[in-house]
């Protein structure tokens, strides 16, 4: 049965740049269900990422559409237009994971003040973590007047924190620096923002190593996160101690000259988005050192909630995100890309490198919102 309705941007699950829009058919509200209206949602290298690994992560399940093509998930805000569901309202906001289309079918289950789950059957065995709407009344991250850095960032610095916090718990491995690739990437930004705070706040932690192209180097040197900056061009400037790599990047020759160059000195070598889509490694090539570790945030984010609970994980979450609005305000433009022919010219220039890392992407295939 179908969920996404209306309009849909489909995306070629294999060769990600072919992309097309498509009409699909409404339905009437089976019982429990409700009808979301897409207000507007983010777009970043995250989003890339997710088709890079759509199969490998299941991200394509999320939305099921064709069989060659898919709906990449993305994170916004959508109202209730229609509901067949006592417990959720016409006219709520709610802020999750949604396709890039203009409405979705839900259905609501563990309903409580702050959140419901949507229990449709084809998501009954993806990651809780993404099929769980905060509605936006009783949330406590939500202000209007954040809402654009809520899509862009929230999801995101959700990951910086776990690995901050993951790489907390492993005791950074015994290293004395970490390195990240993409250093000017969003995710990156917000890592080295956690390890910065945690370093601050303990008074100790590793050396913070932020590798960018050549373009993005005085932007990324601008922002005060990294204690050092290199091009890519320049790995071999990195000092050969301890260290543990984080890769946002997924570029084959980066990672390769990285481990190289660290050698035995490399701790561990982690593995967390593919913004460089068109150059991942084949997956025959050996590594020197460690082999790499794919970080699924979803996981961390389980153990965590299980051992803190959720009120917890969103208290220690909640104080180091209102920390890092303020940092992002000082750097950070946002964009509204409205309608069908703008969000395809600014899908491909995210997709081929082109879009500044200071530029944030919020698409409405809807129009402009009220």
């Amino acid at each position: 049965m179908n969920t996404v309705i209306g309009k849909q941007f489909w995306v070629n699950k294999t060769q990600i740049l072919d992309t097309q829009w498509k009409q699909r058919e409404d339905r009437d509200l089976q019982e429990d269900e409700v009808r979301l209206r897409i207000k507007d949602f983010a777009f970043t290298a995250n989003n890339v990422t997710y088709a890079v690994m759509g199969e490998a992560l299941q991200y394509w399940s999320f939305f099921p559409a064709g069989e060659a093509y898919g709906l990449i998930p993305v994170w916004g805000f959508a109202e209730v237009t229609e509901s067949n569901n006592e417990a959720v309202n016409i006219g709520e906001l709610v802020y999750g994971y949604f396709p890039m289309a203009d409405a979705l079918i839900v259905k609501p289950a563990n309903i409580s003040e702050g959140s419901f789950i949507d229990a449709m059957p084809h998501r009954e065995a993806l990651p809780v973590v993404y099929n769980q709407y905060i509605r936006c009344a009783k949330d406590p991250l939500y202000k209007e007047s954040t809402e654009a850095l809520q899509m862009l960032l929230r999801p995101l610095f959700t990951t910086s924190f776990l690995l901050q916090d993951f790489f907390a718990e492993h005791e950074y491995f015994s290293s004395e620096q970490v390195v990240m690739s993409s250093a000017s990437s969003k995710t990156s930004i917000g890592t080295a923002f956690a390890f910065h705070q945690q370093r601050r706040k303990n008074g100790s932690g590793p050396n913070i190593i932020g590798l960018s192209s050549a373009a993005n180097v005085d932007f990324v040197r601008s922002l005060n996160l990294y204690d050092e900056v290199y091009s890519y061009d320049d790995l071999d400037k990195i000092s050969r101690k301890s260290s543990f790599l984080i890769d946002f990047a997924g570029n084959a020759a980066v990672k390769s000259s990285i481990h190289k160059h660290l050698s035995d000195q490399l701790q561990y070598s982690c593995i967390v988005g593919a913004s460089h889509w068109d150059q991942t490694m084949a997956a025959a090539e050996k590594l020197v050192g460690p082999e790499p570790q794919l970080f699924f945030a979803p996981s961390q984010a389980q153990k965590r909630m299980q051992e803190w609970g959720p009120k917890g994980f969103g208290e220690r979450l909640a104080v180091m995100w209102q920390g890092f609005l303020q940092n992002v305000g000082d750097w950070m433009t946002v964009e509204y890309v409205d309608g069908e022919e703008a969000i395809g010219t600014s899908y491909q220039a995210m997709v081929d490198g082109s879009v500044k890392p200071e530029q944030g992407l919020i698409y409405r295939v809807n129009g402009q919102s009220a």
